[in-house]
């Protein structure tokens, strides 16, 4: 039982799609001076989060981040998904919500972020079955053409342990009880107002709020 996890087969890594990363800073896509930032709090083992990504993130890159009206920032939530699993089986929790996260902000060392980012999903396998083991983190790595000695040296000395917990607690202190949720903020006469966006809701959901707040700030709208 102690060999089995060190010579178990890694699951299939595949390539993933990529997109267009605008402005690509780390974690952050988009003008950092754009009229609105958009963080999203997520995990790469949570499939609604998967589901936005794949359906939701292109169309707001497109109409918002590539024509400057929104930067938008991933933000992971800490061990959210295993912690869950955790408490519902009443077992110790894993760390793969926590490692995937660490391999994301590893490969912004690099500038790929996003290309992990997108990597990391294409390869969730479900909630807490294996999909990112040490093992299959670091070919997830590979997969997504990182310098493999960089990358090892990050992710295996836990460099990002304490900004994901401070992504948690962050995630949190804006009242986000689930992923994936979604912090707006823009500024109007000085003041910074913010909304939250709860669950992955569908393109229109994010285009009216986004919309409402261009109008409010009196910035060009679509």
């Amino acid at each position: 039982a102690v060999v089995w996890p060190q010579i178990k087969p890694v699951a299939e890594v595949v390539t993933a799609d990529l997109g267009t990363y605008t402005n690509a800073d780390d974690n952050a896509i988009g003008d950092p001076n754009a009229p609105i930032k958009v963080e999203e709090f997520g995990d790469f083992q949570c499939p609604f989060c998967e589901r936005f990504h794949e359906e939701t993130e292109p169309l707001l890159r497109q109409y918002y981040v590539d024509t400057g009206k929104a930067q938008f920032v991933f933000r992971s939530m800490g061990n959210f998904v295993s912690d869950n699993i955790a408490r519902a089986r009443g077992t110790p929790a894993t760390t793969e919500s926590r490692d995937a996260a660490l391999a994301a902000y590893c490969a912004g060392d690099q500038n790929k972020f996003w290309e992990m980012q997108a990597h990391l999903f294409a390869n969730a396998l479900g909630e807490d079955v294996g999909s990112f083991t040490d093992k299959r983190v670091k070919a997830i790595a590979e997969k997504t053409g990182l310098d493999m000695a960089e990358f090892n040296s990050c992710y295996d000395s836990g460099k990002y342990i304490d900004r994901v917990q401070q992504d948690y607690e962050d995630g949190q202190a804006a009242g986000i009880n689930g992923t994936p949720g979604f912090l707006v903020t823009y500024t109007v006469n000085g003041e910074t107002k913010s909304k939250l966006i709860e669950g992955a809701q569908p393109f229109t959901v994010f285009q009216q709020e986004l919309e409402a707040a261009l109008s409010e700030m009196g910035a060009p709208s679509e």
